[in-house]
């Protein structure tokens, strides 16, 4: 099977063409969001970090935001700067260019304000919008996919049908020799044994069991245990008793195959394969981090209901609960309950969200990017902001 993708000068290939809006830090928020508004073919990668943060935080946050301008459904960039802002500008520029993608620049302090910096700033996105605009749709095979999968307002059919169903997905990927990432290191409390043993190797078990010790480390550290958060309000009244209960829902999602690595929250896959992110589970983080590692698109399961989407990358949502799937029908897209209520096999409904994925993957919108649900995100981040 084939998808229609955008051929991108570094070799990647994207689903989608967007001209990325890159605010280095959040005070300049609100000029991104005016860019995007006036320019079409354009996405604002809001986010609330950039500054007033710890070293190691500051490269953390350039890190991402290089993966992200990396991601290929990005044809373009354009980075709008403060001027006096702690991330890493010029090295945020200087990776980027080496893509091979347009990168342009904007500052606010040095161009005389706000109203300057959004002139120039509509200016330049127009200029690149334009330029990608004639780049054509090529066929791929799917070993040139990245997927990203993620769980959220989960209930007892997520673990039962929805999370399975992606788990088969992504053994199909991974066997056409395409690339899944799977995260939620808190949702693997209680089930890391089980993933230790997918390992390719003793170094790969031994990651998997100290991102979940440093996960367990960061609660304690508050003096609270991660119990106090986790299964959420949502997930208890959805059926789910315990956070070991949830995990061995949470990683069914993964598949069957085995482990390649465990990948940092700003890193990308070094190869083909299955391979494990470390971080948290809250929605636009994860995300966040899906787009880091390079997903062109990210299936996401959901039994209570979760509307996110994302700014450049597509998220399929897929809900196993059939009278949830009902009520928010429009925010939707596969309704995997016909598993719960017998009508239909999880490997015939994984076969029909695989269809899905790749249709998708070739431009067909999601809901949530047909009602423009695209801008939530954020940067996950370990230390304060001082």
């Amino acid at each position: 099977m084939i998808f229609r993708g955008y051929l991108r000068p570094d070799g990647s290939v994207g689903s989608r063409n967007y001209v990325g809006v890159i605010p280095s830090v959040v005070c300049v928020n609100e000029v991104v969001d005016a860019i995007v508004r006036q320019t079409q073919m354009t996405r604002g990668i809001l986010h609330h970090q950039g500054c007033c943060q710890l070293p190691p935080d500051l490269t953390r946050v350039t890190d991402a935001l290089i993966g992200l301008g990396k991601n290929p459904n990005l044809g373009a960039i354009l980075i709008v700067s403060l001027g006096c802002e702690g991330v890493d500008c010029e090295r945020l520029v200087r990776e980027l260019r080496a893509t091979g993608k347009p990168v342009e620049r904007v500052v606010l302090q040095e161009l005389g304000g706000t109203s300057r910096t959004i002139q120039a700033g509509i200016d330049a996105a127009q200029q690149m919008a334009i330029a990608i605009s004639s780049t054509p749709r090529q066929e791929f095979p799917i070993s040139k996919v990245t997927m990203g999968i993620k769980c959220g307002g989960s209930d007892t059919t997520s673990g039962l049908a929805a999370n399975p169903v992606i788990g088969y997905v992504s053994d199909r990927v991974v066997d056409a020799g395409g690339t899944v990432i799977f995260g939620e290191t808190t949702e693997f409390i209680g089930a890391e044994h089980i993933l230790q043993k997918r390992a390719v190797c003793p170094e790969v078990s031994a990651r998997i069991k100290e991102i979940v010790d440093r996960m367990e480390c960061r609660a304690k550290s508050m003096g609270v245990d991660m119990r106090s958060g986790q299964p959420t309000p949502g997930n208890i009244r959805g059926g789910i008793s315990s956070i070991e209960e949830k995990s061995l829902g949470a990683i069914s999602k993964s598949g069957t195959r085995p482990i390649q690595g465990v990948l940092e929250y700003t890193e990308a896959p070094a190869g083909p394969g299955l391979w494990a992110k470390d971080c948290p589970g809250r929605e636009i983080e994860v995300l966040t981090a899906m787009a880091i590692g390079g997903a062109q698109a990210i299936l996401f399961s959901t039994g209570c209901g979760a509307p996110q989407g994302f700014p450049f990358v597509p998220v399929i949502k897929l809900c196993a609960n059939p009278s949830v799937y009902e009520r928010l029908s429009h925010d939707m897209d596969v309704n995997v309950g016909q598993v719960v209520l017998g009508k239909k096999s999880l490997k015939d409904m994984g076969n029909e969200v695989f269809a899905t994925l790749v249709e998708v993957l070739s431009g067909r919108m999601t809901k949530s990017e047909a009602i423009n649900y695209t801008t939530s995100m954020d940067i996950h981040v370990t230390g304060p902001v001082i």
